[in-house]
C-alpha cells in the first residue's frame, strides 16, 4: 500500500513537471493575433481599435445566486448521500483558442462540452474562495466544482458590441452553459497578471474586473509578471504579490482571498506564498493553490492544506494526461462516487458517514451532522 502511494505521489510530481514546461511553452508561443518571432507578456493581446469592454447595459443573464438552503438531519444527509468530506475538483484553464499552440490551451468547444458535461452530472459551480473559505452553499445531493482560469488572458473575458459577453470566451461559454442547465450556477475564479484579459488601458480593466465581480465572478491574484517564484529572493516573491494586490486595488477589485501560484511552484519558505509584506502592503491568502495533479480534499477535512491547494488541468486522456487531468480524474470520480463530495444542502452543517468522523478538522466538529 505504502510502494502504491508512493508510486501515484511520483507520477504526480512528474505531471507538476510536464505541466510547468506546458506553461513556460504557452508563455512563448504566439497566440493567433500575435506573430512569430515576438513574445507578449502573460495574458496580453494585441490591442484592438475597438474597447474590448463597452458601457454597461442591462443584461440578460443567469444569476450566480446562491441557492437557499436546507436543514439536514442525519436521516436526510443519509437519503442524499451527503459526504462533505469528499474530493472536490478544481479545474484548471488556460488559454481558449480556436486553433490550440500548446497542450495545455483547449478550445471552445472542448471547454462547453467539459462544462456541459459536468452540468449533467449534478456538479455546480463555486469560487476558489467559496471553497477554501468554506461556503460550499450547493443544493443537497449535488457537487460542488471550481472553475479557475490563468493569466487573465483575453480569451476568458471580452464583451461583444451589444455588451454581452463574446460567444467563444470563458465567460460566454459558462452563461451558455447556465441559460441551457439552469442548476449550473455560472461562476469561476480568474487569476491574474498585470495586463487582466489582455487590456492595457486601466479604465478598460476596472470596467472588466467590476463587470465581473458585480455578477459572482472571483478575480484574484496570480502575481505581477508571473514568474517562477521558487527560484526568487523573499522580498522578490512578496513584491511580486503586492503588486498585483495594489492593482486589483486600483480597479476596484477587493483584496484577494486566493493566489494561484505560476507554474505551481512554491516558494520558499512555503509561509510566504500565503501571508507577507512589501512595502508598507500586507497580505493574507485563505487559500493557495498549485497547478495540478488530483482532486482536492474538502476544506472540512484535517488533512486539508490551504497553503498548497491541488488542481487538476483541463486536458483529455492522452500523452502524460493518461492519468492526472481532467477527462481522468472526472471519470474516477464517477466510478468512485463514495470518494466525491455530496453536498447535504445545509450551510451550517457538514454531513458525512459516522464512519468517517474522524478526519474532520477539530475546528468544524461543531459543525458535525454524522450518520
Amino acid at each position: 500500500m505504502r510502494n502504491s502511494a508512493l508510486l501515484a505521489r511520483i507520477i504526480g510530481l512528474a505531471n507538476l513537471v510536464v505541466i510547468t514546461l506546458a506553461i513556460a511553452t504557452l508563455l512563448l508561443l504566439p497566440t493567433p493575433d500575435q506573430p512569430a518571432g515576438r513574445t507578449a507578456a502573460v495574458g496580453t493581446a494585441k490591442p484592438s481599435k475597438k474597447p474590448a469592454i463597452t458601457p454597461e447595459a442591462k443584461l440578460d443573464l443567469p444569476s450566480s445566486d446562491l441557492p437557499p438552503g436546507v436543514t439536514a438531519t442525519p436521516e436526510f444527509a443519509r437519503q442524499v448521500k451527503a459526504n462533505e468530506l469528499g474530493l472536490v475538483p478544481v479545474i484548471m484553464y488556460h488559454r481558449i483558442l480556436k486553433k490550440r499552440f500548446a497542450s495545455i490551451d483547449r478550445t471552445p468547444s472542448q471547454v462547453r462540452q467539459e462544462l456541459e458535461k459536468l452540468a449533467r452530472q449534478g456538479y455546480v459551480p463555486i469560487t476558489a474562495k467559496e471553497f477554501v473559505t468554506g461556503d460550499i452553499r450547493v443544493p443537497a445531493g449535488k457537487f460542488p466544482v471550481v472553475l479557475t482560469f490563468d493569466d487573465g488572458h483575453a480569451s476568458h473575458f471580452a464583451l461583444d458590441g451589444g455588451g454581452m459577453p463574446k460567444k467563444d470566451t470563458a465567460v460566454g461559454i459558462i452563461y451558455d452553459v447556465a441559460k441551457k442547465y439552469p442548476s449550473f450556477r455560472p461562476v469561476a475564479t480568474f487569476w491574474i497578471n498585470h495586463y487582466p484579459f489582455g487590456l492595457r488601458n486601466q479604465e478598460d480593466q476596472a470596467r472588466a474586473v467590476r463587470w465581473l465581480t458585480e455578477r459572482g465572478f472571483e478575480v484574484a491574484n496570480h502575481t505581477w509578471s508571473h514568474p517562477n517564484l521558487a527560484v526568487l529572493s523573499k522580498k522578490k516573491v512578496r513584491e511580486q504579490i503586492v503588486r498585483l494586490e495594489r492593482l486589483l486595488k486600483k480597479l476596484g477589485a477587493p483584496a484577494s482571498d486566493t493566489l494561484a501560484l505560476p507554474f505551481g511552484s512554491m516558494p520558499y519558505p512555503k509561509k510566504i506564498a500565503k501571508a507577507g509584506s512589501w512595502d508598507g502592503t500586507g497580505y493574507d491568502f485563505a487559500g493557495v493553490f498549485l497547478a495540478g495533479a488530483e482532486p482536492s480534499f474538502s476544506p472540512y477535512a484535517k488533512n486539508f492544506d490551504a497553503g498548497a491547494i491541488q488542481r487538476i488541468q483541463s486536458n483529455g486522456k492522452r500523452g502524460e494526461c493518461r492519468k492526472w487531468c481532467s477527462q481522468y480524474w472526472l471519470e474516477w470520480l464517477n466510478k468512485h462516487p463514495g470518494k466525491r463530495f455530496v453536498s447535504d444542502g445545509d450551510p451550517q452543517r457538514i454531513s458525512i458517514p459516522r464512519k468517517t468522523a474522524g478526519n474532520i478538522a477539530a475546528k468544524r466538529r461543531a459543525q458535525l451532522n454524522a450518520y
